[in-house]
This record gives structure tokens, C-alpha cells and sequence, in this order.
């Protein structure tokens, strides 16, 4: 009898053509993804996957399961993403992820949507990094910057970036009167789990010398550790001067980037994620005060 979890570390395998860059996707042990392998091959009694030099190649049959095996997920996630729909009283759960940051100055809206639909709850999700809303990790999301085409939703403000430092900083190492100056500031930055973040790259094309005193992997450490009077940090300007962070320079129009809500196509036109995107449409200038 086939085993859905055997299946999916055969997909992770196709997906990444190796034990190790499956494992790593799955959030297990590589000799898990080859167990798993092994007992679904015996299930079957063919083989589905042959080791190359050049990785793992799956075999005909392999190649065949695939699609089947990506159907198969689809309908998981669904069954999974039904379960989560209601809770024990029956009211309709509404999954929002965002920054943490972001999380108290959304709390009065959430609150004021709760007021008007009391059949629906929503509860926050969060993580150092984004949450796939594709798999099914959270309901909707309100995300800046780059984002999944495969997902749907409406802008809802622009997420407008400044450089910010502490008091104290600014009483040791002075301000700064032009953009040129930063590289010879402490800076502190985003970690190599999110190398590819425009604010990184951004700050090593502008401030390439500039000494990195600290990096975080997300944006509440970034205030964090700005707040803490070691250096200089590129900052979203409304949650930095709630920080009560010194505004150094900015608007920086490079980093600036749309505040989306966002969530799968197949979610949209439910009646708890219509309801707050319809919301969402009437808070329209609460949204702008609280991203912008």
C-alpha cells in the first residue's frame, strides 16, 4: 500500500536531483529521504530512481509517477487546507502571515474586522522567513518586494525604506549629510540565508567598505540591532521611527517596493478570504498609515 510521505521525498528527489538537496527541502535527514526511497520501491517492487555521478536519475517508471505524485500532493495540501478552514466552534479560520513587526499595528484592523465578521477568526503566522502560500503554510499574506507569480491579490501601499540608526550611535558617529558617507559607517545587515535580498544588495553597491557589525535574518532583528547603537541599518520607515529610531536619509528609492495582500488562487473567492480582501478594499487608507 502506497505511503503519501514516500511519495513526497520521491518528488524532493526529482525536484533536486540529489538525497542531500531533498533532505534539505523536507527538513530531514538525507538517509531519511533514502529510506523512504527504498520502501517505496519495495512497495512496488521497481525501481524508480538509479545514483549517477551526477545525482539521482529517476528511471522511466519514476519519470511516469511524477505528475501522478504532484496530483497526489495537490489533493493533500486541499484536504490539509480544508481541515484548517474551520476551527472547533465552527468559525472560519483566516491565516495571515506578515513581518512581525508589522503584527501590532494590525492588531486594531483585525480587531475592527473581527467586529464585523464574527464568523471568521484570523490568526497570525510568522517565521524568519516568507511562508509558501502556495503549500498551504498560511492563508494570505501581506509581503513586499518580490512575490510568487502564481499568487493573487491587490497592492495595498508602498513599502518605503530609509537608513536609520539609535540616538546613542548618532551621538558617537554623528549623521549623515549624503549617501556617500555611509561607507565609512558600521552597518548592520541581513545573514547569508537572505543574501539575495535587495536590501543586501543594495547596501554592498552602496557602501561596499562599510564595516557590518551585525547580521540578522529578518526584518525585526535589522531594528533590533540598529536600536541596540551599533550601526547604521536600512530600514522600512514606519516601523523604524515606531522603533524610535534618528531617520538618517531616505526615502531610498531602490529598496522601495509594493505592500501586497496576497494568497492562492484557489482560496480567493472563499467566502473567509473574500471577506477580507473586501475588507481590506475599505481600510484602504488604515493599510497605507500602517505600511507606508
Amino acid at each position: 500500500m502506497l505511503d503519501w510521505n514516500d511519495l513526497r521525498h520521491l518528488l524532493a528527489v526529482s525536484r533536486h536531483g540529489s538525497t542531500i538537496g531533498a533532505a534539505a527541502s523536507l527538513g530531514v535527514s538525507q538517509s531519511t529521504v533514502q529510506r523512504r526511497l527504498a520502501q517505496l520501491e519495495r512497495s512496488l517492487g521497481r525501481a524508480l530512481v538509479r545514483r549517477e555521478p551526477t545525482g539521482y536519475v529517476l528511471t522511466p517508471l519514476g519519470r511516469a509517477l511524477i505528475p501522478l505524485a504532484e496530483q497526489v500532493g495537490e489533493a493533500v495540501t486541499a484536504v490539509e487546507r480544508e481541515v484548517r478552514a474551520t476551527d472547533a466552534e465552527g468559525r472560519g479560520i483566516i491565516r495571515l502571515t506578515c513581518p512581525e513587526p508589522v503584527i501590532g499595528r494590525l492588531r486594531p484592523l483585525v480587531d475592527r474586522f473581527h467586529a464585523k465578521y464574527p464568523m471568521f477568526k484570523v490568526e497570525f503566522v510568522t517565521d524568519d522567513h516568507y511562508l509558501d502560500l502556495l503549500q498551504g503554510d498560511a492563508d494570505i499574506a501581506f509581503r513586499s518586494g518580490d512575490t510568487d507569480d502564481a499568487l493573487v491579490g491587490r497592492k495595498v501601499a508602498d513599502s518605503v525604506w530609509g537608513l536609520y540608526a539609535s540616538a546613542a550611535y548618532v551621538e558617537r558617529f554623528g549623521c549623515l549629510s549624503e549617501l556617500s558617507e555611509l561607507d565609512r559607517h558600521q552597518v548592520v545587515s541581513l545573514d547569508e540565508t537572505m543574501a539575495k535580498h535587495r536590501l543586501v544588495v543594495w547596501l554592498d553597491a552602496v557602501a561596499p567598505h562599510a564595516e557590518v557589525v551585525s547580521r540578522s535574518n529578518s526584518i525585526l532583528g535589522l531594528v533590533q540591532a540598529a536600536k541596540s547603537g551599533i550601526g547604521i541599518g536600512p530600514l522600512p520607515m514606519a516601523i523604524a521611527e515606531e522603533a524610535g529610531l534618528v531617520h538618517l536619509l531616505g526615502p531610498i528609492e531602490e529598496l522601495t517596493r509594493a505592500w501586497k495582500l496576497l494568497t492562492h488562487p484557489a482560496l480567493r473567492e472563499t467566502p473567509r478570504i473574500s471577506a477580507f480582501f473586501n475588507f481590506a478594499a475599505q481600510e484602504r487608507e488604515t493599510l497605507k498609515m500602517i505600511f507606508s
